[in-house]
């Protein structure tokens, strides 16, 4: 579809319900280290770069061994995922599908490590419907830089302002925004702040109401070239399409 290039998904919090067990098992983790760390400051390192959030963390909590603690929470992941499964986000496996029926290039752009990231995909139904998935781990530096969005529209080739990358963290949100990308955000645990705000070009409260959005664009009732980056994601351009939906 001339319309949209390409629609590149976020995982964590976006496709799959994992930033909360994320939270639970950071902070699990930590006590078994021996440290209290905040809520606030994990959900700070969500898609952050590992080397980033490790400077974070060992600056705030002096003692603090990332790698040690990150080990132990993927270790607290794992045995949650192999007893209870992976929980997609509503409407996640809808709207890839109805974006692969249309046609539409779709991927997604992940902080998680690739095994992970494709063994958790191909739990929730998902992998099949879309072009590729890469992890951060696979290009030079993770989000907050645009890396891995440029690396993404380069094997799916999509000029980065013809594709729509869908996140539900800051640093995401920045990350596909430095690369071109249009950017729509579905918060998961945080809502967007006023320079989060500034990089999109809509926001959604589930990923079921962007089928809409997408119809929308795809049957030319928006044109996608008109929609930019704009302080507010709920315009009456894309909030009257989607009343006529």
């Amino acid at each position: 579809m001339a319309n949209i290039g390409a629609v590149i998904f976020d995982m964590d919090g976006t496709l799959i319900d994992t930033e909360k067990l994320n939270v639970k098992f950071w902070k699990e983790a930590s006590r078994i280290a021996g440290f209290d760390v905040s809520a606030e400051d994990i959900l700070y390192i969500r898609s952050l770069d590992p080397t980033l959030s490790s400077k974070y963390l060992e600056d705030k909590y002096p003692g603090f061994d990332f790698a040690e603690v990150r080990e132990i929470r993927r270790e607290l992941m794992k045995q949650h995922v192999d007893n209870n499964g992976i929980e997609p986000k509503p409407g996640a496996l809808e709207l890839v599908k109805y974006l692969n029926s249309n046609n539409v290039k779709t991927a997604v752009a992940t902080a998680t490590g690739q095994e992970r990231a494709d063994r958790y995909l191909k739990l929730i139904g998902v992998s099949e419907y879309v072009d590729a998935i890469i992890s951060t781990s696979n290009v030079g530096r993770g989000k907050p830089e645009p890396d891995v969005y440029l690396y993404v529209c380069d094997i799916l080739d999509v000029i980065p302002k013809d594709a729509f990358a869908i996140e539900d963290s800051p640093f995401g949100v920045e990350s596909a925004f430095k690369a071109g990308c249009r950017v729509i955000m579905v918060p998961d645990l945080t809502q967007p702040d006023e320079k989060t705000r500034m990089m999109l070009t809509h926001t959604d409260s589930s990923l079921s109401g962007l089928i809409g959005y997408f119809d929308c664009i795809l049957n030319g009732r928006i044109q996608a070239s008109s929609i930019h980056t704009m302080p507010d994601p709920h315009s009456d351009l894309a909030q009257g399409c989607i009343s006529q939906v």
